[in-house]
């Protein structure tokens, strides 16, 4: 069966419902699935719960359905470039589950692994471990964190051939590969598409059998998240 689809829309049509969970994948403004958030925002699917390293900004990646208010919670790592979050979630009007960013990776990881829970000393001590059963391991204490898993994954690669093997670019293998293998459906977009045999085994970070849908991008901003420049 084909995965390459026309378009975003197309590739996500008959996936989407309201209150699923979304994985999308990136880091920053850093290698984020732009064409597929754009189709999802266009979608009009509301209730969502999006696990993502970090929320967009405000008129740019996930920043844009806070807009639309189609996301319902966030589980997230840091969301400080982002004001419309800042509003609704002070406001009571949006979710949020905090984590620290290791152990987000980590979650992922597990999930997409089938392991449904592990133990780790991140967060105890803190408001992250509140509520969360905790274990004694050799004279220390760990806390319980569940895996995560999604409805939906939604990443970007640099590079990915027809049977869904992606190849990805430095900083957007944060937390795409994972991401890849926890969703019940994957949908990758990627910049090029080759034919199958052009990319060497050696260096493919996600196998083709955790990829059901791609598409080729149609564009691409890349935004900078916070441009730092040096004086003369």
């Amino acid at each position: 069966m084909r995965k390459v689809y026309a378009s975003a829309g197309a590739a996500l049509d008959g996936l989407l419902f309201d209150g699923m969970t979304v994985m999308s994948g990136g880091f920053g403004l850093c290698g984020i699935p732009e064409n597929l958030i754009l189709a999802l925002r266009d979608s009009g699917v509301t209730g969502l719960t999006v696990i993502s390293n970090n929320a967009g900004v405000d008129d740019f990646g996930l920043g844009l359905l806070l807009a639309t208010r189609q996301i319902r919670k966030m589980v997230s790592s840091y969301v400080g470039e982002n004001e419309t979050f800042e509003r609704q979630y002070l406001a009571g009007e949006l979710e949020l589950e905090f984590n620290p960013q290791g152990t987000l990776a980590e979650r992922i990881r597990a999930g997409g692994a089938g392991i449904p829970g592990f133990y780790t000393r991140t967060g105890v001590g803190t408001l992250i471990a509140e509520g969360k059963e905790h274990k004694e391991f050799e004279g220390e204490t760990y806390v319980l964190e569940r895996g995560l898993s999604a409805d939906l994954a939604m990443v970007k690669a640099w590079k990915g051939d027809d049977a869904g093997n992606l190849v990805y670019r430095k900083t957007a293998r944060n937390f795409n590969p994972m991401m890849a293998t926890a969703g019940n459906a994957t949908v990758a977009e990627v910049e090029e598409l080759v034919p199958v045999g052009a990319l060497d085994p050696d260096y493919i970070h996600t196998p083709g059998i955790f990829v059901q849908r791609m598409i080729v991008g149609a564009r691409y901003e890349k935004r900078i998240e916070k441009r730092t420049l040096r004086g003369g």
